[in-house]
């Protein structure tokens, strides 16, 4: 990956400082991205672990400290928290600036910041596709974004110049950039993210309350699928929380989908055809073989892997 070496900002603010935000200051760090990047986190503990880690140049424990003076603001708390945070900043946000987020939903993100941004403040939210099931300012790494995906999703009417800034950011920090609509993001994610998750808390939560098997079973057993699914079951609660309550619409719709193809299922082994079982396994597997080909089959970073440029 060829670095920049020119700061884009003078000034970034990560209102968040959990997995993502910790591992953007690193990624900025490392392509000279911000001259300077304030951190905001509410609890003096967490601010303590920053500044022992030190990707941050100041810590703050308000956000309208953190904000003051910063060319590009970034909401990284969960979402659940956007709406009062756009609120507590918009008074204080030097015209110019561009305020983005790195939320896994878009439609209620956008709903519930946009109104509260002054005029003269560039709104492009944001969502980086990359993540890990720890969280937390020690958690967080430069690599994370390595050929990792971010959707853009501005909405209309938003100054170009500010969606190619951010389009610029994010591929300074290692990510490959696609610009699409709120809802269709929603849904996308939906399938791809949300509704996985949501299946392996409760697979996780079924096998615990199963009365027949024991809890010491369920670890000393778990074969390879399901300790897939409590890696997935083990991320942040108050984010994900905060992701299917705002996500609801398209979640559901999803789920109801889902819930269709699992009665197929049901029904196929009730009665034995086995070739609708072999047709559906049949397909899912070169699924799998496409995301392999596409380098998104694991967590790690795509250390060496090719990258296209746009």
């Amino acid at each position: 990956m060829t670095i920049d070496s020119k700061p884009l900002f003078a000034k970034v603010a990560l209102l968040g400082i959990g997995l993502i935000g910790s591992s953007m200051a690193h990624a900025m760090k490392r392509a000279g991205l911000a001259a300077h990047i304030a951190g905001y986190a509410p609890h003096a503990e967490t601010r303590d672990k920053a500044e022992h880690v030190g990707f941050a140049d100041s810590l703050h424990d308000t956000p309208e400290a953190a904000v003051r003076d910063a060319d590009f603001v970034v909401l990284a708390t969960p979402v659940g928290a956007f709406a009062e945070l756009a609120k507590q900043i918009g008074p204080h946000l030097k015209a110019g600036a561009i305020v983005s987020d790195v939320g896994s939903v878009k439609t209620a993100v956008i709903r519930d910041v946009g109104p509260h941004l002054p005029k003269g403040v560039h709104f492009v939210p944001a969502h980086p596709i990359a993540g890990t099931e720890q969280s937390g300012p020690e958690a967080g790494f430069a690599e994370l974004f390595d050929g990792r995906w971010c959707v853009l999703t501005p909405p209309e009417g938003t100054d170009a110049q500010a969606i190619e800034t951010v389009k610029t950011f994010w591929r300074r920090c290692g990510s490959e950039v696609e610009v699409m609509d709120a809802r269709h993001h929603d849904i996308v994610l939906g399938i791809t993210s949300h509704v996985p998750h949501l299946i392996a808390y409760n697979i996780v939560g079924t096998a615990a309350d199963l009365e027949e098997v024991t809890q010491s079973e369920v670890i000393k057993f778990s074969a390879g699928g399901f300790r897939d699914f409590t890696r997935i079951a083990a991320s942040d609660p108050t984010m994900w929380r905060d992701v299917f309550l705002n996500n609801r619409e398209a979640v559901l719709e999803v789920l109801g989908r889902f819930t269709e193809d699992l009665t197929a299922l049901q029904r196929a082994i009730r009665w034995g055809d086995g070739e609708t079982l072999f047709n559906l396994f049949t397909r899912t597997r070169e699924i799998r073989r496409s995301i392999i080909e596409a380098g998104q089959d694991t967590s790690a970073p795509n250390f060496g892997r090719s990258r296209k440029k746009s």
